[in-house]
């Protein structure tokens, strides 16, 4: 049978709703959506687009910490952006956190993302 856990850190946000900051199956580890809340105050972080970038990949990456893995583990990532013209930068800074071969990935524009974040990025990882 398919072993299913919680995976809970106090180095990344608390979840703002019924989820789990990521789920373990198996080998596998499906981080939820990571908005730029910092942490320890659960405020939003200011600056920008490339600002925000940054604080969601550290959290995804306190997570997947937390689950044994890291970036070089991730398969796949999905990121939603409030506006397509902010592609590149997210792009950049995304890049800096993927040494090698970078995951799968989409890129979806939305109406709007949980407390006016500009974007949000959700991650699997494969973790043995």
């Amino acid at each position: 049978m398919l072993q299913k856990s919680t995976i809970q850190t106090a180095q990344a946000p608390k979840a703002i709703g019924p989820y789990s900051q990521a789920i373990r199956a198996g080998d596998f580890v499906f981080c939820s959506g990571q908005i730029p809340l910092d942490p320890e105050s659960g405020d939003m972080v200011s600056g920008g687009i490339a600002a925000q970038t940054r604080q969601v990949m550290n959290n995804l990456a306190a997570i997947l910490k937390a689950a044994g893995g890291d970036f070089s583990t991730v398969v796949k990532t999905t990121i939603f952006l409030a506006d397509l013209k902010d592609f590149s930068v997210v792009n950049e800074v995304y890049g800096e956190y993927f040494k090698g071969d970078p995951p799968a990935r989409a890129t979806i524009q939305v109406a709007g993302l949980p407390r006016g974040s500009l974007v949000e990025i959700e991650a699997v990882a494969l973790v043995k």
